[in-house]
């Protein structure tokens, strides 16, 4: 096999296909990235057979051929490469040349015979978007899936379509993130769930461009996300997801509406008191047009108030200080509605056009501390 492409083109090629992966495994031809050469084209794999990742690279073919190269090492090598052209190179040992300019390496390769194919997808649902649409809904949504595998459904996202309505809902047991668009026509209805692995590492090749597109496509057991010359191929998450609706509510006896920039920087301060292992509290003492922030702990205290509109009645509620950063932090608007019903009961914060939601769920506290 020899193939030639520009420095630039390859390492691009490599970072995209690299996040499929696995840092470790028992099976060493996973480790690689199967580079298959033909008069089509340089296409690039790499899977840990749960998450797959295909891209086709900018190059010429001289000679067709597979190989399955480690991908750190080629990773490394070509990332230290001058900005030219790259020549690879494979003789029947599977050994592989690359040159570029005046540097040259020799490393050994695998035959791709036991590299798994990615599985194919029998699109049975299939929705087109913007890339940076869905890079933006799962920024906003992705820190609320669960750390830990201890609850498989929480670990990911449920994507469900109905008509030309789509959110994409995350939980973790202790908030909840909903972002929702409107599709360009009608896809029917449908719902899948989405590792969290794989949304993360998709919204980081994600287009930036509004006009950029991608397709979506649903099987049974598997979700595709094609664009850019790339595929992405990734088993869902089986199982019922939970009844998100029936968690939500419109009722409320207190609404704030607040300046997000100085609720999220005066959060931010309190934060600077409050160890991880403590877990303290920072405390929203509502009145009239006033929240008073406060944070209490063995490092020290914060007491600083903010100016809020307040309708309703006056409230002492306590949070976990990060849950309320997380989501404040990925709201664009710059004023939030706050929404709250008792010290007890969960926090929404939504706009008026219910293109977002998130619940935060409050934690106890001794009042009389402050």
């Amino acid at each position: 096999m020899q193939i030639i492409c520009r420095q630039t083109d390859l390492m691009n090629s490599i970072n995209i296909v690299s996040k499929a992966v696995p840092v470790k495994s028992t099976m060493p031809i996973l480790t690689c990235i199967s580079i298959t050469a033909t008069p089509v084209g340089i296409r690039l794999t790499a899977t840990d057979t749960e998450l797959g990742i295909e891209t086709m690279l900018i190059g010429s073919v001289t000679e067709p051929g597979t190989i399955a190269l480690d991908a750190k090492i080629f990773q490394d090598i070509v990332r230290k490469l001058p900005d030219g052209d790259v020549t690879l190179t494979t003789d029947s040992n599977y050994q592989a040349v690359i040159t570029c300019e005046k540097s040259k390496f020799d490393i050994a390769g695998r035959p791709t015979d036991e590299f798994p194919a990615l599985p194919e997808v029998v699109k049975d649902s299939e929705i087109r978007i913007s890339q940076f649409t869905m890079r933006e809904m799962i920024r906003q949504t992705i820190f609320s899936i669960a750390a830990s595998d201890n609850n498989k459904l929480m670990t990911g996202e449920f994507l469900e379509v109905t008509g030309n309505r789509m959110r994409l809902i995350s939980l973790d047991g202790h908030r909840i993130s909903i972002r929702k668009i409107l599709l360009d026509e009608d896809y029917g209805n449908f719902s899948a769930v989405i590792p969290g692995k794989t949304l993360s590492e998709l919204s980081k090749i994600l287009s930036a461009e509004l006009k950029d597109e991608m397709h979506i496509s649903f099987s049974k057991k598997y979700v595709s996300f094609e664009f850019d010359g790339t595929l992405m191929t990734s088993r869902l998450i089986e199982g019922e997801y939970y009844k998100v609706d029936q968690m939500l509510s419109n009722d409320y006896e207190t609404k704030l509406v607040v300046n997000r920039r100085q609720l999220m920087d005066s959060i931010d301060r309190a934060q600077l008191l409050i160890r991880e292992n403590e877990k303290k509290p920072v405390i929203l003492n509502i009145k009239d047009d006033s929240m008073n922030i406060r944070a209490m702990t063995s490092l020290g205290s914060l007491n600083e108030d903010i100016e809020v509109e307040k309708s309703g009645v006056d409230i002492l509620i306590g949070f976990n200080p990060r849950l309320l950063m997380d989501a404040i932090r990925v709201i664009d608007n710059e004023e939030l509605n706050i929404y709250l019903f008792n010290p007890k009961a969960p926090c929404f914060i939504r706009d008026d056009e219910d293109s977002y939601l998130y619940l935060i769920l409050p934690v106890n506290f001794n009042a009389s501390d402050y």
